[in-house]
This record gives C-alpha cells, sequence and structure tokens, in this order.
C-alpha cells in the first residue's frame, strides 16, 4: 500500500529531525473511496498525541501521491524482536511480553476514548493490532503504528499473500464475521499477541487463509501455561479474558487489561521499565547495532516526474527516488536537502521538508515565468547525488 522514507527535517540555527513519510502509491490516488476513507482516517490519527503512539505530524501531497509524515522510532517491531531473540537462544521474557502489553493498553486506551474539540468521541479502532504494527525503540519505548490508514487498507487487496496471512492471525472473531467494530476488537488482537510472546507459538494458525479465520472463531483456545508449566494461573486468566470471543465477556476496555497487567506484575515478579527493555533489545540486537555507519555500493538515481499541480498553501516535500539498493542520497540544493537510505535491498529515503519550501520555489518559478513544478523538478535533478548509507529496518509493501 505504501513506500516508507525515512526523513531528516532541517530548519534555522542547524534544527534537525528524523521523520518517516509514508507515500501511498500513486495507483491507488485513482480509488476515491479510498483517497476519501484515508484522507478521513489520517486526519482522525493526527489528532493523537500519546507517548505509546507513533505520532502523524504532517499530511499532503505530491502529484498524484499522498503522503503522511510521522514520528520516526529508532527501533524494531515485535515481528522482528521475538524471532531474533530466539535465533539467540532467547525466550522473550514474559515480564518484557508483559510490558509491552501494558504500553500498547495505555496507548489503546487514549485513542478509544479520544475526542473531539466538542467533546465527542472519535471512536477510534486500531483494526490492525499487529506485532508489526508494534515498535519497540532501542531507547525502551512501545509506539503503535498505524492508527487510522487500516481502515482504508482494507479496500484494497494488493498486499503481499504472505503478508495478508501474518495479519489473519490478529483479527478479532467480529472482523471474521464482518461486524461493527469498537475497542474491544483491538483488545482481543493484543490478547492474541501476548498469547504468542508467553506461549512461544502463534495462537491462530492454518495451511490456507480460511483455516486461520475458522480456527480465530472455533478453535479451542489452551491457556498459555499448557505450553509453560512455570506461567501462573492469574496469567492465564488476563490472557484469556481479552482473548474471550463473546465480546461481552472480554475485557471492555484497554484500561481493565492495563490493570491487570499492572497488579499481577507488582504481586508475581519485579516491573520492568524502559531501561530493563532498552538493554535487552541493545544485546540482542549488538550485531546490527554495531555495524551501523558501514559503506555500501552507490546505486543509479532516477527523479521522479513531479509535474502535478499543488496546492499553493500547502507545504511540499521533495523526493528523489533511487531504485531499489543499498545507498544514501545526500542531496544539497537551493531549497532543502534529502538523503536516502537503506539496505538489504529495500530503499527507504531521507528527506528534509521546510515548511515554506513550495513558497520559495513557487518564487522562483513566478520570477523566470515558469511553471512551479517544472522549476521544482530541475532543481531536483540539478542537486541530487547519492553516498553510502545504513539500512534502518523500516519498510513497508
Amino acid at each position: 500500500m505504501a513506500e516508507i522514507f525515512v526523513a531528516r527535517r532541517e530548519a534555522m540555527e542547524g534544527f534537525q529531525k528524523t521523520i518517516v513519510i509514508k507515500r501511498i502509491r500513486p495507483h491507488l490516488s485513482d480509488n476515491p473511496t479510498f483517497v476519501k476513507m484515508f484522507l478521513n482516517e489520517a486526519k482522525l490519527a493526527a489528532q493523537l498525541n500519546h507517548s505509546n503512539i507513533a505520532q502523524i505530524f504532517d499530511l499532503g501531497r505530491i502529484g498524484r501521491s499522498y503522503f503522511i509524515a510521522m514520528e520516526y522510532i529508532d527501533g524494531r517491531d515485535m515481528r522482528t524482536i521475538v524471532p531474533k531473540a530466539r535465533k539467540k537462544g532467547i525466550d522473550f521474557p514474559i515480564e518484557y511480553s508483559l510490558k509491552v502489553a501494558r504500553d500498547v493498553c495505555e496507548g489503546l486506551y487514549y485513542a478509544h476514548r479520544k475526542t473531539d474539540e466538542k467533546g465527542n468521541p472519535l471512536n477510534i479502532v486500531h483494526r490492525d493490532v499487529s506485532p508489526e504494527n508494534i515498535m519497540v525503540s532501542f531507547d525502551g519505548e512501545v509506539k503503535i503504528l498505524d492508527f487510522g490508514i487500516a481502515k482504508a487498507e482494507n479496500l484494497i487487496s494488493e498486499t503481499r499473500a504472505g503478508e495478508i496471512k501474518g495479519k489473519l492471525a490478529y483479527l478479532s472473531p467480529e472482523q471474521v464475521a464482518g461486524k461493527t467494530l469498537d475497542q474491544r476488537s483491538d483488545i482481543f488482537s493484543l490478547g492474541a499477541m501476548l498469547y504468542e510472546w508467553i506461549a512461544g507459538h502463534k495462537l491462530f494458525t492454518g495451511s490456507s487463509d480460511v483455516e486461520v479465520l475458522k480456527a480465530i472463531l472455533e478453535a479451542r483456545i489452551y491457556p498459555p501455561s499448557y505450553f509453560r508449566k512455570e506461567i501462573p494461573e492469574e496469567l492465564d486468566e488476563i490472557v484469556l479474558r481479552a482473548l474471550a470471543r463473546n465480546r461481552q465477556e472480554r475485557y471492555q476496555n484497554a484500561w481493565e487489561m492495563l490493570a491487570d497487567i499492572d497488579q499481577f506484575l507488582a504481586s508475581h515478579t519485579f516491573v520492568p521499565s524502559n531501561i530493563h527493555l532498552s538493554n535487552f533489545l541493545r544485546q540482542i540486537f549488538a550485531d546490527e547495532l554495531s555495524g551501523r555507519g558501514e559503506d555500501f555500493d552507490e546505486p543509479d538515481i532516477e527523479v521522479e516526474d513531479q509535474r502535478q499541480d499543488q496546492d499553493r498553501h500547502e507545504p511540499t516535500p521533495v523526493f528523489v527516488v533511487s531504485e531499489t539498493g543499498p545507498g544514501r542520497n545526500d542531496h544539497r540544493d537551493p531549497v532543502g536537502k534529502a538523503a536516502a537510505t537503506g539496505g538489504d535491498g529495500r530503499m527507504v529515503l531521507n528527506v528534509s521538508i521546510e515548511r515554506d519550501i513550495y513558497g520559495r520555489i513557487e518564487g522562483l518559478a513566478r520570477a523566470r515565468g515558469r511553471d512551479v513544478a517544472e522549476v521544482a523538478a530541475e532543481i531536483l535533478a540539478s542537486y541530487a547525488r547519492l553516498l553510502p548509507g545504513e539500512d534502518l529496518g523500516q519498510s513497508e509493501e
């Protein structure tokens, strides 16, 4: 659905801030229903400001492509963290699983009860609470990604088969049944993740998508202690309540689940902090962290055609698009700087966004009696060059 670019925003007095640009693939702009839903949901998500939710800074358009500028998190998602620990011969600790889950509860509870300026509930439901949307930074901060995007994403069918199957395992029964969703759907999805982290295997599986969906609706759910005898009964109860197929028997809000997790941690084990989680991540990813800054070969680049009318009141980031491959582009020009970084066959892009960039390009165009898009494309083409960089580990189809 989207391409992910890591960006650096620069301003006066050497101010710099790393952000992420999520650019919707241009052909999806031809679907008016998708565009409308995407814009509406992104506007809602932009109102969320919580330490456990990746913040959205801006929403805009470049040519046919819409983009979101959002918070950059220097870390890894739970889809990567848990297998990485197992590869090192370490089960992801139960205490850390609960730490991540309780932080997710905090973010969900905030979003679920969010209201507009008049106090009317926004009725926000994430719809895709899954391991790839739970990031943990190397500072131990837990962040929920992609609030407001999943609903629009449901309209398209181009997602890779493996990715669809991975997401299916965390759907709630009401999602599978096509019922109206509320906050309890996200709680079920969180319960499915927590079960996986502490029991050591995915809860709902099958040889086909249909079998996975059938398992969500019908399969017997054994308590996690069935597979790990050291898991206390109280923890079984937390997980199984989150996974109740009857919504009335489930946690009615994320705060209830958070309270039970905190009580369990305080009664049965130590309460892990961000520092504990940070130290654990830095240990299991030590090989990757120590390799940062290595040089790569330079790929060829091409400049994307920007010949589309722009909203004159909208700040416009300028993209340099490289063919897929490792490398970093350090682009210096009169209106801003951009740098692309990537690796492992994926390409991400660093783009410096100045709030008045469009006005500056527009001024140049007016002085020359030229089209704004043509001047922007010429400036971009004149100053692009590539330098080596690092893989920052954030990409999405």
